[in-house]
């Protein structure tokens, strides 16, 4: 409620997502409220670890400070990554904010393993912690915040998909145990001399970095190149057979550019005795309007099929029964006949889910060729395997 009633006070045309300007201005006021909160989190806790003697509060304070460091560059992140395309780099800036949130996982890793060494030195020259009610009630109310400002960073994460609000999310939820313990703590130093705090300040340490490092995994995927989006390629694909005279599609490409800058391509099997310019319309018109509908920029390649040609669907009915006897594939596609009289080449690519090694490729070729061969003794089989971006539609 609160998170809804900050976004309508100080973004205008709020819903409008799409807008560019609009999803910066999300990043920007994200950022702002995480840099606010964070500065007062740890001016609190430093200030209590320091009068309490507690390592534990004093790490905690400093985990608040990278965050603090964290909603800067998240800033600065959407700043960039919002700069228009140029020579140098003709699809945009979109994978700074990717790698804006790499950096801020970093920060976390770095705070992480600052305290390991600083917990274990009290550990080995424990020092007394002194408890008092005020600070103890302060602390419990900088979780509360904590969990606000996780709940309101994954709420805009989700609202715009920014993987760098996401994470921030992620570290905020991971901030409120780590809080948890550390308050923990205090409250037993009330009632025990034993010194735990070190202790504490380890466990914190060790969550901290295991925060870090998940940020680390997930920053770093997009900017490696990971698998499509199933949504989108269900959308994709569904939208294209919608169009009468494609029977099926194949090889499907995502490449991301950061969020709302995607490039697909994609092979759109057509009959092959409808007129060339025809084909051509239908085709452009697809590509501008799936393009304009799912905010990427598509490009289809035209793979004509001879779907009244009697010899083709014989020779593609066999494939299909050859295909069903086997575990690997899942399907083929892009078939064509070379050739005259008895001796020919069956040209086609078959699907398979998973990579596999050079002889497992060449024994499955050898296999094929075999089944082909029993009902056409002639035929040679030229084929090409093909990961599974997308199954085929016939």
């Amino acid at each position: 409620m609160i998170s809804k009633i900050i976004i309508k006070k100080f973004i205008k045309d709020s819903e409008n997502i799409e807008d560019e300007k609009v999803r910066n201005r999300y990043g920007f006021l994200a950022g702002i409220v995480g840099i606010i909160a964070n500065l007062i989190l740890f001016i609190l806790k430093f200030s209590i670890g320091f009068l309490s003697g507690s390592i534990a509060i004093t790490a905690d304070a400093f985990n608040n400070f990278s965050d603090m460091a964290s909603s800067a560059i998240t800033i600065i992140g959407f700043r960039l990554a919002s700069m228009p395309a140029d020579e140098k780099h003709p699809f945009g800036h979109g994978r700074l904010e990717y790698i804006s949130a790499l950096v801020v996982a970093f920060m976390v890793m770095f705070v992480g393993i600052k305290f390991v060494q600083t917990s274990f030195e009290r550990i080995v020259n424990p020092i007394g912690v002194e408890f008092n009610l005020i600070p103890f009630v302060l602390l419990l109310a900088s979780i509360l915040v904590k969990l606000w400002l996780g709940k309101f960073n994954k709420y805009v994460g989700e609202k715009i998909d920014s993987a760098a609000l996401k994470a921030v999310a992620v570290d905020a939820m991971g901030d409120v145990f780590t809080s948890s313990c550390v308050v923990l703590s205090y409250l037993i130093a009330k009632f025990t001399s034993i010194p735990l705090d070190g202790y504490v300040g380890i466990v914190v340490s060790l969550i901290i970095l295991y925060a870090g490092f998940s940020l680390i995994k997930e920053t770093i995927s997009p900017l490696l190149g990971e698998a499509p989006d199933e949504e989108m390629v269900n959308e994709i694909v569904d939208s294209l057979l919608q169009y009468n005279i494609i029977s099926g599609v194949h090889d499907l490409i995502i490449h991301n550019y950061g969020v709302g800058k995607c490039i697909a391509s994609i092979h759109a099997e057509v009959p092959s005795n409808i007129d060339i310019m025809e084909i051509h319309e239908v085709i452009d018109d697809a590509e501008k309007e799936i393009s304009k509908k799912l905010n990427i920029h598509l490009v289809i390649h035209m793979d004509p099929i001879a779907i009244e040609d009697e010899e083709f669907i014989k020779t593609k009915n066999e494939l299909e029964e050859i295909i069903e006897r086997s575990e690997i594939i899942e399907s083929f596609h892009d078939l064509r006949i070379v050739g005259k009289g008895e001796k020919k080449n069956l040209v086609f690519d078959v699907v398979v889910d998973g990579d596999l090694s050079h002889i497992e490729e060449e024994d499955l070729k050898k296999w094929m060729n075999e089944q082909v061969q029993k009902n056409h003794k002639y035929y040679n089989c030229v084929i090409l395997v093909d990961k599974n971006y997308v199954k085929n539609h016939f």
